[in-house]
Parts: C-alpha cells; sequence; structure tokens
C-alpha cells in the first residue's frame, strides 16, 4: 500500500534535483573547456565570470544572453579527451567542429552554453528514480548530494570529452565519506568496507583497461570509477558488475548507433564518461531496489 510518504520522498527528491540541476550551467560551461586550457574565466567579450553556480548569463554585458564560447581559431591543435590526451569523439548537432589528429577524426569544440531548463530536469528525473529505488534508507541522502555531480560530469564530458579533476577525484572521495557515515545510521542496507573495495577493484581495473589501450580510455576515466565504484559497491558486487556492464552496454549501442547512422567509423573514440554514470546509475536503481 502507498503511503502518503512514499509519495513525498520522490516528490522532495525531484525539487532537489530541480533545484540543484538549475544551478549547474555555470560550471558546465567554465569546466567546458577543451583539454589543456584552463577552465574559462570570462564571457567572449571578456568580462570576467566569477562563481561556479547558477545561470550562465553575463552580468557585465548589456544584454543578458546566454554565454557563448569563442569558437577556436582554425589552425588549432584538437587535444585530448577527458584531459588525459585520448582522441575525441563525433560533434554534437549544436557544437561547431575542426578536423585533425591522426585518421583526420572530426574534433568538437563547444561554442555554447546549457540551457538550465534540460539540466533541472535531468537532475530532478535522476534524484525521483533515486529516491523511487531507495526509500527512505539514509543512503538516499547520499545519493541526492552525489547525483548533481554526475549529472554535471556527464554533460562536460559529452561537451569536449573532459572529466574535470576538481570533480572526478572529490567525487570519490565525498562519496566514501558520506557512506561512511551513512553505515553508522540505522536502517541502511548496504556495506562501506564492500564500497571501499569496489571503489579500488574498478579504479585498478580501468587503470589497466588504460595502460592497455591507452587511445580508448582517458584517465579521467580511471578516477570516474574510482567514484562509481563506491557507490555501486555499497549495495554488493553483483551490483559492480551489474553497472559495470551496463556502461559498457549502453557506450557500445550508442557508438553502434553513431556507426549506422554514418556520423562516426569503427575507430572513432567516444566519450565513456557519460556511460559509465549511466552505468552506475542503472546499476545503482537495481541494487537499491533488491537491497
Amino acid at each position: 500500500m502507498t503511503t502518503a510518504l512514499d509519495l513525498a520522498v520522490p516528490a522532495a527528491a525531484a525539487l532537489w534535483g530541480a533545484a540543484a540541476g538549475s544551478l549547474l550551467p555555470r560550471a558546465a560551461y567554465r569546466f567546458s573547456a577543451p583539454a589543456g586550457e584552463e577552465w574559462r574565466k570570462a564571457c567572449p567579450a571578456g568580462h570576467p565570470v566569477r562563481g561556479w553556480l547558477g545561470r550562465t548569463t553575463c552580468g557585465t554585458c548589456a544584454t543578458a544572453s546566454p554565454i557563448h564560447a569563442p569558437a577556436p581559431a582554425p589552425h588549432d591543435e584538437p587535444v585530448a579527451a577527458d584531459g588525459e590526451n585520448a582522441p575525441q569523439g563525433p560533434p554534437a548537432p549544436d557544437d561547431e567542429t575542426r578536423t585533425g589528429g591522426a585518421g583526420g577524426n572530426t574534433k568538437t569544440a563547444t561554442t555554447h552554453a546549457p540551457a538550465p531548463a534540460p539540466l533541472a530536469l535531468a537532475t530532478a528525473l535522476v534524484c525521483a528514480a533515486l529516491a523511487l529505488a531507495t526509500g527512505t534508507r539514509p543512503e538516499l541522502a547520499v545519493w541526492l548530494l552525489l547525483a548533481p555531480v554526475g549529472v554535471l560530469l556527464a554533460v562536460v564530458d559529452f561537451r569536449v570529452q573532459r572529466l574535470p579533476d576538481p570533480l572526478t577525484l572529490p567525487l570519490a572521495a565525498a562519496a566514501l565519506a558520506l557512506l561512511g557515515a551513512a553505515a553508522l545510521l540505522p536502517e541502511h542496507a548496504g556495506d562501506w568496507l564492500t564500497s571501499l573495495y569496489a571503489a579500488l577493484a574498478l579504479g585498478g581495473a580501468y587503470f589497466v583497461l588504460f595502460l592497455v589501450n591507452p587511445g580508448g580510455m582517458g584517465f579521467g576515466d580511471v578516477k570516474l570509477a574510482l567514484g562509481t565504484g563506491a557507490v555501486l559497491g555499497w549495495y554488493g558486487w553483483p551490483t559492480v558488475l551489474l553497472g559495470t556492464f551496463a556502461g559498457f552496454l549502453f557506450g557500445a549501442l550508442y557508438g553502434g548507433a553513431l556507426v549506422v547512422a554514418r556520423r562516426a567509423g569503427r575507430r572513432t573514440a567516444i566519450a565513456f564518461g557519460p556511460f559509465l554514470i549511466a552505468g552506475a546509475f542503472a546499476g545503482l536503481l537495481v541494487g537499491a531496489y533488491t537491497a
């Protein structure tokens, strides 16, 4: 029987997600700089963009129009995915493109900031789904705090194929610290030691993949795997395996769809971070439902 609390928790989680997601556009704009470049500090007119949270408008410009990143010069040499010299994938429809690099792969440079509404909606849906799966268990607070960071990482990686260290490494540390606190509370459904071991195991496995094929796996993915391993490990090793497999499956399906649509070749690299996060999200939902 559905109670009022069962409906109130997902509704409150959705409101939290919408509020948190609406604050992400500025961070997404500032972090969406090509690898090897500093985070964006100014709008195209040269006015400083201060802070990391809020909408993508420049308060100094006469018109409050969305921030647009300057297009790169045609002679600029494209740089790596995830900030670790891995090749970039095919462009999104709204991105300006440039070419270069081995094999003549198309390189992307994002020239616009994300709109607040899609980010708010995506974060709200993620938080509501996590609340429905987890219920009132204490680890739900951890998932709700980490979800906006996951959405931000996915957006930045998809736009410029870069997973910023200021997000990936703190995500792993915060996940372990918050889950450690949740483990001290009654009615939790996970195990903190398994989270720790899973973070080390998944990070180590991705590091091996990076060493074997650095052109296909960015080092940013290795750092992100520490955080996803921590959250998946909370519900046990089957959840870790499920979330990891789901990430590779989602990535393979997306890459296959691009090949079929002739927007990419068999050797074209794609940003794997969004699929690593999506797989962790799927595994977390299943793990929370079955815990």
